[in-house]
């Protein structure tokens, strides 16, 4: 007698099913009595019972697996069952037993039975995924297409999910234009229940935007609304977008960028009123056409914050938002304000407020009222911070740049400062943090989330000019070494010029502190003779500490020792050239001992990329303390950053520097300033300043004030491309040498072989800077506009890098 069956989970088992399998079950139980005696101790007989519904119900004794399981132990099989030794049944559990099986993807099959009390179920397993395989594509490649579908080699093959690839695969068609893209999928069988996924790709033509036409608007042209659109028309020039295609998700957004670009200029009731578009008569491209209703022009009415809490101020809330009464409408200072009202109720410890604007429009007057409702609950401690996603870096780390520390009252402005304080390490690619509820109302639980990003890197530079034709860097530095935040660098550079060789290591918490202490060796040749008729050699070390003084402000020290070699050709002080020039005193080896300190302040609300604020160094050296040099070195550095839209930043930045000496010491060269290359744009390295006209030697200079103003701009490429691009102006001078070097000692008159005229440089010019898939690389184009004719300019300046 063969068992009563279910099968599903497609086939629901019905009444008059569920009454032959009791029917069978009651029979068989008798007809197997008789033919062997009955071991009750061991598989006793099937009870049945009759629910108040009137359905047989049956208890099940054994439960058996058959089938094609070829990999699927009869154990794991059971483990997905509901049904235990005991249990009794009726053609409803089943049921629901056989959806449980068929749930797991494991089975193309599932059918079950009852037969002498023995559940029998009966499983034929899904075949095993050997190979997917993409055949006609052409304009989207394998690697992409295996990024959207989910079915995998050696996974669990189902008719459900190729088909649900399917989908998959035509919708990156048609956002890569490619609307009649069709897709059939196609199973080779193969032995031990494996199969071959074909997909079946034909890609059709390719369909543009012909055109982007609007109805409906005044205020504005089409030209400007398509500029607002990331929805492009096919144009020959828009050879790197994909965003000139039909694609209706992108259409939508276009609909909002459109209301946002109204909204913000005062018009408060836009919306567009549809959008429609169609095919060409050739089939190769869409025609848009939106049909706009501008409203009017509206401006802020009355404006106010109501609160609930006595000690959120609602006056004092109102006058931190950024529009008054009278003002133009604008959507986004909606947000601004939010935020802003936000940010005062998190300063003020209440972590989870809510802030709902209402808004009453006025169309006779055409103002619009806004009310901020301000519902806060009870002032929040943090109760845990959790540190998520450091891979490399260690816990410690991470926490010791958090201002804001477990136990202490929430506060907004320090959760954001520890932010920054995290990005400004350079180690993570991403950081966010959110707060969550805790265990109690008046808790808060802060979870940092990072995503490392590599810290190593290998650098490589390259700088051409007409004058010092190939420079070459080389280095090796990781800022996260073993992943405790400790900076390690060791670096060498070959060049016409210079050959340095240096090592450097710093640990930021020194002793457990907040204290950046390090150490460095180094040993440098400038072969200057080509510029200014002398190789300068130095070899020595020093040590580093630094202390931060609050949030924004550091304090540094620092001790070097060195030795400082001046070399001139053979011969070159007895020549007619030579022999009275500023560098003949100059000759032999030196010993500088020197202390130092710098003060920095940083203001700045992005420390990778600002927007806004500024930063300043005070920076000084006394060299005299021991050793055979005396000296005072001053510099000062002040940067300020103003954005007037995410493109749109200024940087204007201005540096100055004056070394003078004492106990009667003049200034050596090496101790002098030198500028131009990367420091003066437009210039070679030390190719500005007072120079020997008749040796050419540049002699750089006591004192220098440089100032730059440069504006990044956007340069129409998508920001996936990692392209950036400014234009600067670098003007300044460089001079004031020792009376020594240029009066005559002859005549005791100011030397006519020395100019030393603190003149006037500038030069203009243009940066890209580049996320290149090798590494970022930077190109400086720069034409001087101001220059003296002994100056050594340099047009064209390149370097690049690559991180591991």
């Amino acid at each position: 007698m063969t068992p009563t069956q279910v099968r599903g989970p497609f086939r629901p088992l019905g009444r008059a099913s569920a009454l032959a399998l009791v029917v069978a079950a009651g029979l068989a139980g008798p007809a197997f009595a008789q033919q062997t005696p009955p071991a009750p101790a061991i598989q006793p007989a099937p009870i049945q019972t009759q629910d108040p519904t009137g359905q047989e119900r049956v208890q099940i004794t054994r439960i058996e697996v058959r089938g094609a399981n070829q990999r699927i132990e009869d154990a794991t099989v059971l483990s997905y069952l509901p049904i235990r030794p005991g249990d009794v049944v009726d053609p409803v559990v089943l049921d629901v037993a056989v959806q449980a099986l068929s749930r797991t993807g494991l089975f193309a099959d599932v059918q079950m039975g009852v037969q002498n009390g023995v559940l029998i179920v009966e499983v034929v397993e899904n075949p095993i995924v050997n190979q997917v395989i993409f055949e006609g594509n052409g304009a989207v490649g394998d690697d992409k297409l295996r990024e959207e579908v989910t079915i995998r080699p050696r996974g669990i093959y189902t008719a459900a999910r190729v088909q649900e690839d399917v989908g998959k695969i035509v919708e990156l068609y048609r956002l890569s234009g490619r609307i009649s893209a069709t897709v059939s999928p196609k199973i080779v069988r193969l032995e031990q229940n494996r199969v071959d996924v074909v997909f079946e790709i034909d890609e059709g033509p390719e369909t543009g935007l012909q055109s982007i036409t609007f109805l409906g608007n005044k205020a504005f042209s089409d030209s400007d609304l398509r500029e607002v659109m990331v929805t492009k028309q096919s144009v020959w020039w828009r050879i790197f977008t994909q965003n000139d295609n039909y694609d209706p998700n992108r259409l939508d957004y276009d609909r909002e960028q459109l209301r946002d670009f109204y909204t913000n200029r005062g018009y408060y009731d836009f919306r567009v009123v549809s959008a429609v578009a169609e095919l060409t008569p050739g089939g190769d491209a869409f025609a848009i056409t939106l049909t706009v209703d501008e409203g009017d022009k509206y401006t802020f009415g009355e404006v106010k914050v109501v609160t609930e809490n006595d000690k959120l101020n609602a006056d004092l809330l109102t006058r931190i938002l950024p529009f008054r009464s009278g003002s133009l409408y604008e959507s986004d200072k909606i947000e601004a304000a939010t935020d802003s009202l936000t940010y005062a109720a998190g300063s003020a410890g209440y972590a989870f407020v809510e802030i709902e604007p209402t808004f009453a429009v006025n169309p006779d007057t055409d103002t619009v009222d806004v009310t901020f409702n301000v519902r806060e609950g009870e002032r929040v401690y943090v109760e845990r911070i959790n540190v998520i996603g450091n891979t490399r870096t260690i816990d410690p780390v991470i926490r010791r740049e958090l201002v804001l520390t477990e136990g202490d009252a929430f506060n907004r402005q320090l959760l954001e400062r520890s932010r920054n304080n995290l990005r400004g390490l350079g180690f993570f690619k991403e950081v966010t943090v959110e707060e969550v509820r805790g265990s109690e109302p008046d808790r808060s639980i802060v979870n940092v989330t990072v995503e490392e990003q590599p810290t190593g890197e290998l650098s490589v530079g390259a700088g051409f000019s007409s004058y010092d034709s190939f420079v070459l860097n080389l280095g090796i530095s990781e800022s996260n070494f073993r992943g405790r935040g400790q900076n390690l660098v060791a670096r060498a550079e070959w060049g016409s010029l210079r050959q340095n060789i240096d090592f450097r290591f710093t640990e930021p918490k020194f002793l457990g502190r907040d204290l950046r202490a390090g150490f460095d060796l180094f040993h440098s040749r400038y072969d200057l003779s080509e510029y200014s008729s002398y190789d300068y050699r130095s070899t020595g070390a020093g040590l580093r500490i630094s202390y931060p003084l609050n949030g924004y402000t550091a304090i540094s020290a620092r001790y070097f020792l060195r030795e400082d070699e001046i070399i001139v050709p053979f011969g070159f002080c007895g020549t007619a050239a030579g022999g009275t020039s500023a560098l003949c005193d100059q000759i032999g080896a030196f010993v500088n001992s020197s202390i130092g300190y710098t003060l920095l302040v940083d203001r700045r609300n992005d420390p990778i990329r600002p927007t806004r604020g500024w930063t300043g160094t005070l920076r000084q050296d006394l060299a005299g303390v021991g050793g055979d040099v005396n000296y005072l070195k001053t510099e000062g550095e002040i940067s300020a950053f103003h954005g007037f839209a995410p493109e749109w930043v200024v940087t204007t930045r201005l540096e100055a520097g004056y070394v003078t000496g004492w106990a009667g010491d003049p200034i050596r060269i090496n101790d002098r300033f030198f500028k131009g290359g990367n420091s003066f744009r437009g210039f070679e390295t030390a190719g500005m300043g007072p120079r020997d006209l008749l040796t050419t030697d540049a002699l750089g200079g006591n004192f220098y004030v440089v100032g730059t103003v440069e504006l990044t701009i956007p340069n129409g490429l998508p920001e996936e491309y990692g392209i950036r691009t400014s234009a600067f102006v670098d003007v300044g001078t460089l001079g004031m040498l020792d009376d020594r070097y240029t009066t005559d000692p002859a005549t005791g008159l100011p030397s006519t072989r020395i100019n030393d005229e603190l003149d006037f440089r500038g030069a203009v010019g243009v940066s890209i800077h580049w996320r290149s898939p090798m590494g970022p690389i930077r190109f400086d184009l720069a034409q001087p506009f101001s220059e003296m004719p002994f100056d050594k300019t340099e047009n064209f300046r390149f370097s690049t890098s690559t991180q591991f």
